[in-house]
């Protein structure tokens, strides 16, 4: 099937379009063992750069392809390793930044529907979003896009990908991804922002200070373990949930994860803190702000919604 599907994705972009009915060849024969293989996946990035305007439907089949063609070929599934990471960032970066939007979504993709991912590929990715408002320029800026100031499409990308489940700090906003939003805010202040912006600066900003992540997601080597123990005979998900029955959810995957991690969790108590700038927290915040001398609109807007959510008055250094 490989020379087959190859053939098939070079034949379909010689002409720099695909048409409706050479897409659904390659989604016949791209999945009819179920699974794609290296050289398939190099075929349809080959493809991908021969086109001249991609539309929307091949963007779909490339990323829904590829995407599970990362997060699904190594086990455990869900996690993508760094010799995954690293060969996905090689192919599709040629000058330091992608060139396609297509490309573009792929990453994002990624980041939201695996397990966990490195901390070099959710980097590489927020990267192209800050290089389009530095220079103006990237996968974000074609067609109608504006060349200034940060548009809709880049704040919805930017939003997936702080809050995709693979990354340092799942489904919540780390510290390296507060400061981007700090640095992506003085890169674009006096610029022509979309109104979605601010929100997310908002958002984003607060969510590093006061979100509540819970606890981090299993290590590859655990979950490979897990993945062993329910394909056990004998072991598998009517065994679990006749123990979910006969006990409550937190023992329940206690017994599960090894007796530890669910034990020592006081989830009450770790919202209750998330819910307050701690020193650190405030010091951190105090730095960000000084670094213009002035208080700009975004930056009174995040302090009065940490003020709204905390019941406390933020007080900037003087």
């Amino acid at each position: 099937m490989t020379m087959h599907f190859r053939d098939l994705a070079a034949a379909a972009a010689a002409d720099g379009m695909i048409a409706p009915d050479e897409l659904q060849d390659l989604r016949r024969a791209g999945w009819a063992d179920g699974r794609m293989d290296p050289d398939e996946a190099e075929s349809l990035f080959v493809a991908n750069d021969l086109l001249t305007e991609p539309d929307r439907d091949w963007c779909d089949f490339f990323v829904e392809a590829l995407s599970n063609f990362v997060v699904h070929t190594v086990q455990p599934a869900g996690y993508v390793d760094q010799e995954m990471a690293d060969e996905l960032i090689a192919r599709i970066d040629r000058d330091g930044r992608v060139d396609s939007l297509a490309e573009l979504e792929l990453l994002v993709r990624v980041l939201e529907i695996s397990t966990s991912v490195p901390a070099s590929l959710k980097a590489y990715a927020l990267q192209q979003i800050e290089w389009a408002v530095e220079h103006g320029e990237g996968p974000t800026r074609h067609g109608e896009l504006a060349a200034g100031g940060i548009n809709p499409t880049e704040v919805a990308l930017l939003r997936r990908m702080i809050f995709a489940a693979g990354g340092d700090r799942p489904a919540a906003v780390s510290k390296a991804e507060a400061e981007m939003l700090f640095r992506l805010k003085d890169a674009s202040l006096y610029e022509a922002n979309c109104p979605e912006w601010q929100a997310l600066f908002v958002q984003g900003v607060a969510n590093y200070l006061l979100g509540f992540g819970g606890s981090e997601p299993l290590s590859a080597e655990r979950a490979s373990e897990l993945e062993a123990f329910m394909n056990q005979e004998g072991a598998g998900i009517g065994g679990f949930l006749g123990r979910m029955a006969r006990a409550d959810v937190e023992d329940a995957f206690g017994s599960l994860l090894g007796g530890s991690e669910a034990e020592t969790i006081d989830w009450d108590g770790e919202a209750e803190a998330a819910a307050r700038l701690d020193p650190a927290e405030a010091d951190w915040l105090r730095d960000r702000l000084d670094a213009d001398e002035e208080l700009d609109e975004l930056e009174k807007a995040l302090i009065a919604f940490i003020d709204e959510e905390t019941g406390e008055s933020f007080v900037p250094r003087p």
